[in-house]
């Protein structure tokens, strides 16, 4: 801006020096010129009347003067000139003789070949009817200007010398007030008046800022805690792929960090797919891929974002199905096995109903096929119930919480398998005072009565049962431990998944459903607790389970996890 006011500053005093020169130059050449016209009028009124009364001899007295004189015959030969001795061409066709001839005075102005000299000519009809002419040569304002040439070029230096300073020091003073302005508090400012309107504009517009800047704060915090909470990855890509942001999920995924904003995307994920999918995205619209990473399982959803009818950029969308993938498959497992299950206890009972029917069985060995349809019905309806109440615990059917005693609850399932141990001589030790637990009484039996079961099933003959109640950081812990065979390192991650069996033959040997360990899993998780697994093979086997001991309200039923999740 300074640069400027000075250009401005400096053209304008150069401009004003310039046309002072020229209207200085016309004035004044146009007064002296009409001076000299005005003399030398007079002089020929003076002139006319010395030939009207000397003639010739009055001319010759004028030679040497610096005005010329001529007089010219009526038919425009030259009669005398005080200037030219030699005879002369004719004049008749002068303009200035001419108009004297028509009118009685004629005058005519003619520059010289080089344009600097200017000749002025005046000329009177006298009485005899000849005309006098008289004539002055003049430098012309081409002709001065060259003379003052030096001058002129000397007073332009100092002008501009002077202009240039003035304009600087003006230029200065003028953008000094304008660069101490406050533009953070426009209406502390008082430097000139006519910035009053700007300034007012300019705090209108502080105030409008000020308040998107807000607006814009409050939104993106607003985004970045929705999308820092999100399970879900999620990326924002701009018109040339670049990330725009990118939520705490999506950076674990790509395994990045926040420093990746502003990258390409591809230079972060360089898969084939994904390049596939977002190419597919920015021609049609939407693109997706299936991701597998560190055993995870990723569906990746990318959609086109338009703005004005033109692609703006892209929304990445990544979706943990590993839940779900597994889930779908333990519902197929569990289907086969239920299938497998239901159908082995109908073929044997079907099988011996058969030979019974068709008097293929002895008399003496009737009631041994009879017993044996008998223990497979009632293993076939053990089964169905265990199924049923795995459903029951997966579909989270409200229970109604009451305060239990788990030592007088862990005697009453003791006392119940007393007889079963005691046929291998197996014991059974409750251990650990009162414990009261809110909780539903039902599942309490449940998660008691089937780990006594299988710590009673998978132990030695003569071996232990230990179930010890106790309280630890306000929950409520019941272990079993027993001195069984143990369970082998490779198995003990998937003893809590529906019908899985470590011993298969063993477990049918001692007619076992394979649900037993899952339903407790189910009963803890529903109950809001946790449960964990210790073993060694060859040595035994301990089950605790964790319960909250304070009221809560009855938590939603979790899916199936992974085999590696409990």
């Amino acid at each position: 801006m300074t640069k400027r006011i000075f250009r401005s500053v400096f053209l304008c005093a150069m401009a004003v020096l310039l046309a002072s020169l020229v209207i200085i130059m016309g004035v004044l050449y146009s007064y002296f010129t009409g001076i000299a016209e005005a003399q030398l009028h007079s002089s020929l009124l003076l002139a006319a009347e010395g030939v009207e009364d000397g003639g010739t001899d009055y001319l010759s007295g004028l030679d040497g003067s610096s005005q010329r004189l001529t007089w010219i015959a009526a038919d425009g030969s030259v009669i005398y000139d005080t200037q030219v001795a030699d005879e002369m061409e004719n004049h008749l066709e002068r303009e200035e003789v001419r108009s004297a001839l028509e009118t009685g005075f004629g005058e005519s102005v003619r520059y010289s070949t080089t344009l600097t000299e200017r000749n002025i000519y005046y000329a009177m009809l006298l009485s005899d009817g000849s005309v006098l002419r008289i004539s002055v040569s003049q430098l012309s304002v081409l002709s001065l200007l060259i003379g003052m040439l030096q001058s002129i070029v000397i007073v332009a230096i100092l002008a501009a010398v002077i202009s240039g300073l003035l304009a600087a020091a003006l230029a200065k003073r003028i953008v000094g007030p304008l660069n101490e302005l406050d533009l953070d508090d426009p209406m502390s400012n008082n430097a000139y008046d006519e910035l009053a309107p700007l300034l007012t504009q300019i705090d209108r517009q502080h105030k409008k800022i000020d308040a998107q800047l807000k607006e814009l704060k409050r939104s993106r915090d607003e985004f970045n805690q929705i999308t820092s909470n999100m399970r879900e990855g999620l990326v924002l890509l701009g018109r040339d792929d670049t990330i725009i942001s990118i939520n705490p999920a999506a950076q674990t995924l790509f395994d990045t960090d926040e420093s990746c904003v502003g990258r390409g995307f591809l230079t972060l994920e360089r898969s084939a797919d994904v390049s596939r999918a977002i190419r597919s995205a920015r021609e049609n619209g939407s693109g997706g891929l299936q991701l597998v990473r560190s055993d995870r399982i990723f569906r990746i959803d990318v959609s086109r974002t338009d703005e004005d009818g033109a692609a703006s950029g892209l929304v990445l969308l990544a979706f943990d199905m590993t839940d779900q993938y597994m889930a779908e498959q333990s519902r197929r497992e569990f289907t086969a096995n239920v299938s497998h299950e239901l159908k082995t206890p109908l073929q044997t009972i079907l099988g011996s109903a058969e030979l019974l029917e068709n008097g293929l069985v002895k008399q003496e060995d009737v009631p041994r096929f009879l017993a044996h349809i008998r223990a497979e019905a009632s293993r076939l309806v053990s089964l169905i119930s265990d199924i049923i109440r795995l459903s029951q615990l997966d579909e989270g059917s409200e229970m109604a919480f009451e305060p239990v005693e788990l030592r007088e609850l862990a005697r009453s399932e003791a006392a119940l398998l007393e007889p079963v141990a005691a046929e291998r001589g197996i014991t059974i030790h409750v251990e650990g005072g009162p414990l009261p637990v809110p909780g539903v009484r039902q599942l309490f039996h449940e998660i008691a009565g089937n780990l006594l079961d299988n710590a009673i099933k998978y132990n030695r003959e003569g071996g232990s049962v230990t179930l010890t109640l106790s309280e630890s950081g306000g929950r409520a812990l019941l272990s079993v431990a027993d001195t069984g065979i143990g369970i082998p390192y490779k198995d003990q991650s998937r003893v809590f998944e529906r019908f899985y069996r470590v011993d298969k033959s063993r477990s049918k040997k001692g007619g076992g459903t394979g649900l037993g360990l899952s339903i407790v899993k189910h009963a803890v998780q529903y109950l809001g607790g946790s449960i964990t697994l210790q073993s060694i093979p060859g040595e035994g086997t301990e089950i605790t389970v964790s319960l909250p001991m304070s009221t809560h309200s009855t938590p939603a039923a979790e899916p199936e996890k992974p085999a590696d999740a409990d």
